[in-house]
């Protein structure tokens, strides 16, 4: 059985800290925002500091930006809910466009009942578009473009996932994976754990050809270039739906990396520069003030108060249209369950699948999937006092014992076999977040269906 290592990780409020960056990360700024703007000692480094000139993140709408050291930093002052479309575009050097969105996340806060939540769309998903008939979702940005759409593309965008969500999207951020993988390499790339090869031949290079990619099993350091394979590639069956899961890793990731102690002062000095340079890369409606406002707002929300969510198979249906498309159509009334429990207060947590529960047992129970739990540190009993918290909420636990290491500082629970109400049930009985479920491909690789192995990160059930 593959066991792997993962390298030190902070551990604290993992959820609240991952949405936080989420936020930074996909204005392509975070290196200098999750550096200046996320800690208390930062900001007290940037009150002491000119690294703030007067500049603003889109160029074509220059404003003047409020925040001057030693102030304190903006907040946002607004009482409604806010909807942030998030889009990452497939341009290649050279290439003038128009282009088609490759990823698509919303992401909102609720600044009055201090929630949060995040909701990733596939790009495959076969929707509306208002004004153009139906079609891909992530085609709105291309029709918006060349079709002189008021606002371009990501006005189109933003519409078509309104139309479709029934929710309003207040602000836009886009951005081109070239600055991704420029501020990957500015960081000193990520470390990030890939819990199977990943083997694709056709992944595309930038002159529409080919450029296989490999990428070994276990803990892997990916500069720029790598990371954004590993966050787009499909190779995968779970397509989309995996991909949406390895961006949530990489987000994590570059959380980890950019808060590291010794690289926060370096990346704060960066700040003006990394401006200038990501204006090309960069488009959003968003002031500098209210992305500071808004990322400092996401720090202060506690991670209980924070929801995640992916429209994936549980929402969806595979169809090929008459001209041979392999499209999603969406199951709406589920998905609007996952809408409600992203975009409202008082959602209850949705049924992830179209199918019913029967009133005999839940559908998690019905895949009667064999687990093991492995201590992954050195605290003894772990596994056996984690065993007993499964049991007794009606999971069989079929092994108990240790991990071949036992130094993991973050939790993993590796699902090998594709039973993955299972591993979201265990997740959420162990209070671990949805990133810390990894799909383990290569089911010969464990004679169980799920592997829970805990690291340090993981606080056992008071007695």
């Amino acid at each position: 059985m593959r066991r792997n290592s993962t390298q030190a990780r902070p551990s604290s409020s993992l959820p609240q800290r991952l949405f936080t960056v989420g936020l930074i990360v996909v204005f392509l700024v975070i290196a200098s925002l999750a550096a200046l703007f996320v800690f208390d000692q930062v900001r007290q480094f940037i009150a002491a500091s000119e690294v703030l000139p007067d500049f603003t993140l889109d160029s074509e709408q220059p404003q003047q930006i409020s925040y001057e050291p030693g102030k304190p930093l903006p907040r946002w002052e607004g009482t409604e809910r806010i909807n942030i479309l998030a889009m990452g575009i497939d341009q290649r050097l050279g290439e003038q466009g128009p282009w088609r969105t490759d990823t698509m996340v919303v992401m909102t806060i609720d600044p009055v009942m201090m929630q949060a939540g995040m909701l990733s769309i596939p790009r495959d998903l076969w929707v509306p578009i208002p004004g153009y008939g139906e079609g891909r979702i992530n085609t709105a940005h291309y029709d918006g473009e060349i079709y002189n759409y008021p606002g371009g593309g990501p006005a189109l965008a933003a519409e078509t996932v309104q139309y479709n969500l029934g929710i309003p999207i207040h602000h836009y951020v886009r951005i081109n994976f070239p600055a991704f993988e420029r501020m990957i390499d500015l960081i000193g790339g990520i470390d990030i754990y890939v819990p199977d090869d990943i083997v694709d031949p056709t992944y595309p290079d930038m002159a529409y050809g080919y450029d296989p990619l490999y990428i070994p099993a276990g803990m892997q350091h990916l500069d720029g270039e790598m990371a954004l394979k590993y966050a787009r590639t499909r190779h995968s069956g779970g397509g989309d739906f995996d991909r949406a899961k390895r961006q949530q890793q990489v987000i994590l990731a570059v959380f980890q990396q950019v808060t590291r102690l010794g690289l926060l002062p370096e990346l704060a000095s960066q700040a003006p520069a990394l401006w200038q340079e990501l204006q090309d890369s960069v488009m959003t409606d968003l002031t500098l003030d209210e992305i500071i406002a808004l990322a400092r707002l996401a720090s202060e929300i506690d991670s209980d108060n924070i929801r995640y969510g992916v429209i994936d198979e549980n929402y969806t249906q595979f169809w090929t249209t008459p001209n041979g498309q392999e499209v999603l159509i969406p199951l709406r009334d589920q998905m609007r369950e996952l809408r409600d429990y992203i975009f409202t207060s008082e959602a209850p947590t949705p049924d992830p699948g179209p199918e019913q529960e029967s009133d005999q047992e839940p559908q998690w129970m019905a895949e009667a999937a064999t687990v093991e739990v492995l201590n992954g540190t050195m605290t003894p009993g772990l596994a056996s006092s984690t065993t007993e918290l499964l049991v007794q909420n009606g999971v069989q636990v079929d092994y108990t014992g240790n991990a071949e290491l036992s130094n993991y500082t973050e939790s993993l629970i590796i699902s090998y076999s594709g039973k993955a109400r299972t591993a979201e049930y265990i997740a959420r009985l162990l209070d671990l977040p949805p990133t810390a479920i990894v799909h383990g491909a290569d089911a010969s690789a464990s004679q169980y269906d799920i592997s829970v192995i805990l690291g340090a990160n993981y606080t056992p059930p008071e007695e």
